[in-house]
């Protein structure tokens, strides 16, 4: 089933890269030692680390499972990237509509969802115990061999069947970037708030 992007890929998205998901109990199970802990901000960081600088268009399509039904999300976005650890993700709706604005830098997270008014920010530390307990998280990339840059960045949050898949488009490496690459600026009328509240919202 494939459905028009929502609030539910805004979650799912920042989920993934830096406090996992919405968990439900587990139900019990053996104990299985699990992979050593990688921070999935870090892995993508280290994906680009490549160059000074790169920006490129994006098509992400997100699949998960929700209640035994598999659903399909699709969207389209802009990825800016700033060495060493400048990182910007924004989501548009096939039509044009901005989605969110996610924005990491130093390790500080910041997120702006525009249809709600709303943005969020906090230190990537604190929500390191809740990352940790989602479970493994495996970041993977591809690459374009004939230019040898990453064209493609996949990420599998495997306990709670979520795949995220980046696919890069005319990605430019090593130019310079526009002034207000990285400037963080809210539209007015929105109130910034400690990521905390987004993550009691999203429970």
């Amino acid at each position: 089933m494939t459905r028009r992007p929502s609030i539910i890929i805004l979650l799912s998205l920042v989920g993934l890269i830096l406090m996992g998901c919405p968990k439900r109990p587990p139900a019990p199970a053996p104990y299985v030692e699990r992979p050593p802990y990688v921070n999935p901000i870090d892995k993508i960081l280290e994906i680009f680390s490549f160059a000074e600088t790169l920006q490129s268009k994006a098509s992400i399509r997100i699949d998960l499972v929700r209640e035994g039904e598999k659903e399909v999300y699709i969207l389209n976005g802009l990825i800016l990237f700033q060495r060493p650890d400048k990182l910007r993700i924004l989501g548009y709706h096939p039509l044009g509509m901005g989605l969110f604005d996610a924005f990491y830098r130093n390790g500080e997270f910041s997120l702006l969802i525009p249809l709600q008014k709303a943005a969020f920010s906090g230190e990537v530390s604190q929500f390191d115990g809740a990352m940790r307990k989602v479970g493994e998280i495996r970041v993977t990339s591809g690459m374009n061999e004939v230019r040898n840059i990453p064209n493609r960045i996949r990420i599998h949050i495997v306990e709670k069947e979520i795949e995220i898949d980046i696919r890069l488009k005319e990605t430019l490496v090593n130019q310079e970037l526009s002034e207000d690459a990285f400037q963080w600026a809210l539209p007015e009328g929105v109130v910034e708030r400690p990521f905390s509240s987004l993550l009691r919202r999203i429970k």
